[in-house]
């Protein structure tokens, strides 16, 4: 029998600290009412109904008894029981969850459950453990942090609360993922957002981002940027509404996958939904006209907005929201054109990610095995076009088996940051299934009715997401061109305010984003406020630039450049879109 990997090694010692974690708070409480308490990455969770709210106080406590645990040498031993005989055996207690998960364990078939003892605690889990807690003694640990968290991820169910705890192989491994964690606050995109001004989130409307205006700014130079790659690229811009028919959403077979994330609606007596994807309503487009072979390729792009119904606790900053914009578009194409417009898609979004200085890795995800819709044939032609698009490209890529969207199989880009995290974004879906359930005709060239093949693609995914994922990357110091404020004008005194506007107007008027700090402050608090706004060029005029009629610029990060003309600064920073700037600059 072959050793266990490390990682496998590292999980099963995780999963053993969740339940040393139960048994400290139950020490601590108890009263205590268990939830779950799985190994995760980087660490374990577990959750409890406690009788009062957790502290970060109360960590270090919770952690010291651990360690007195650990240094016990106790077995965890584990025994089976008949599902019926443990379910009695758990209502005896007031594990109130626990009692519910074998319950719905047997509900499922399950005959036999397990549980693990560790001294006088037990919990039902199926394990595996280390054989004692003297070998969780060389485990780096850390309980890290304190969240709510509904039962069963519902939040129709109680709330209840989770501790987090860190735990590596070495105190090294632990120290660098702490330092990565100081790293990754430091660029939490809600901070960043607050700090620069760009958006809010309000509890009139959560899981629904507010945009001010420097971050509209943001959004319309990515929009603007996107826009014209597109044009050049062929894409013609559609838009459609953001509330159909509901009949729309049971042929399209949204409502049987998405339903319990739509909201709906009624209007005139008749059932509406708010829609979750572009897809349909886009499809409505191609169908309000008759179709020729010789239109095709048909690339039709929407920067639709779309809407799910995200649980609350899952709920965070631009990355998970409840209303976000996609950066949609269908390809309608004959099956002879299918990998040369994979291929193009590929080279967009290569362009493109390029251009924002972003790596990436491609995965193949295929048919999931339940709720797809179409035939086994058109799974296999989708699959095959996809595969093949990818090696005639010459691309490397990972298989990702049955992680396909219900209606086709898709290639995923996955981007990985500053800090080395990856985000799932672009993806690239070939359906056969919707031209079929929606009785999509084209005219062929011996003049039969033929289904076209259809594309889904999107290059940012949803918008929102992607500034995150962009604000983060960037730490918030975004390319000149993205900067929502490119330049800003810093006067030494009022005497040189006329002159400090007159400089504002001229550079404005060149296309550059520029501002005006009139505040009565000294010039070093000015230039300060400038840096931590991570305004890429700070332009500072008194009576000496004033007679010589320039200015004194100083770069973020860089310091004094010197005294330049206006003609020189607008030269230096550009006119403020995505033309002639240096990518990443």
């Amino acid at each position: 029998m072959s050793e266990p990997s490390e990682d496998r090694q590292l999980e099963v010692m995780r999963h053993s600290m969740s339940h040393i974690l139960a048994m400290a708070v139950l020490d601590m409480f108890p009263e205590a009412k268990l939830g779950i308490g799985p190994a995760i990455d980087n660490g374990f969770y577990y959750d409890f109904e406690l009788p009062r709210t957790l502290i970060p106080e109360d960590l270090p406590l919770i952690e010291k008894k651990m360690r007195q645990i650990i240094d016990h040498d106790t077995p965890f031993d584990k025994a089976e029981e008949k599902a019926v005989d443990a379910i009695k055996k758990l209502e005896d207690t007031n594990q109130t969850y626990k009692i519910e998960l074998a319950k719905d364990l047997w509900n499922e078939g399950t005959e036999t459950l397990s549980f693990y003892r560790t001294g006088d605690f037990v919990d039902l889990c199926s394990g595996p453990h280390v054989a004692s807690t003297r070998e969780l003694q060389s485990v780096a640990f850390k309980l890290d942090k304190i969240a709510g968290a509904y039962w069963k991820g519902s939040e129709k169910n109680p709330m209840l609360q989770r501790i987090y705890g860190l735990a590596f192989s070495s105190n090294e491994e632990l120290k660098k993922y702490e330092q990565f964690l100081v790293e990754a606050a430091r660029r939490d995109h809600r901070k960043i957002g607050n700090d620069l001004d760009l958006f809010s989130f309000h509890e009139e409307a959560p899981g629904f981002p507010f945009w001010h205006p420097r971050g509209m700014v943001m959004w319309n130079a990515l929009l603007d940027w996107w826009r014209e790659e597109h044009r050049i690229a062929g894409y013609e811009e559609i838009k459609t509404p953001i509330i159909l028919s509901e009949d729309l959403w049971h042929q399209s077979g949204h409502y049987d996958h998405y339903r319990d994330s739509m909201y709906f609606t009624t209007i005139d007596e008749r059932p509406f939904a708010v829609k979750p994807m572009n897809c349909p309503g886009g499809i409505l487009v191609y169908k309000s006209n008759s179709h020729s072979y010789r239109e095709f390729p048909l690339r039709l792009s929407e920067v639709g907005l779309v809407h799910r119904h995200e649980l609350a606790g899952t709920l965070h900053g631009l990355m998970r929201v409840r209303s976000f914009h996609q950066d949609d578009a269908h390809i309608y194409c004959l099956p002879n054109q299918i990998e040369n417009e994979i291929i193009g898609v590929i080279n967009l979004i290569d362009k493109m990610y390029s251009r924002l200085g972003l790596e990436y890795h491609m995965e193949l995800s295929t048919r999931p095995e339940e709720g797809s819709i179409g035939t086994d044939e058109m799974w296999e032609k989708a699959e095959s076009a996809l595969r093949q698009a990818l090696e005639k490209k010459g691309v490397e890529y990972k298989l990702n088996a049955g992680d396909g969207a219900f209606y086709g199989p898709k290639i995923d880009f996955h981007i990985a940051d500053a800090i080395g995290r990856t985000w799932q974004t672009a993806t690239i879906q070939l359906d056969f299934a919707m031209p079929e359930r929606f009785d999509l005709e084209y005219t062929a060239e011996d003049g039969s009715r033929q289904r076209p093949v259809m594309l889904h693609r999107v290059v940012f995914g949803a918008i929102e997401r992607f500034i995150g994922v962009l604000t983060e990357h960037f730490a918030g110091d975004f390319p000149i061109w993205l900067a929502p404020v490119q330049a800003i004008v810093l006067p030494v005194s009022d005497k040189v305010m006329d002159y400090a506007q007159q400089i504002v107007e001229e550079i404005k008027g060149a296309g550059v984003r520029v501002g005006l700090d009139d505040r009565t402050e000294s010039i070093g608090k000015k230039i300060r406020s400038a840096e931590i706004q991570k305004i890429p060029y700070m332009l500072i005029v008194g009576e000496k630039e004033k007679a010589a009629n320039n200015v004194s610029v100083r770069t973020r990060g860089e310091g004094d450049k010197g005294l330049m003309t206006t003609e020189a600064i607008v030269e230096l920073i550009g006119d403020g879109s995505y033309q002639g700037t240096t990518p990443g600059k």
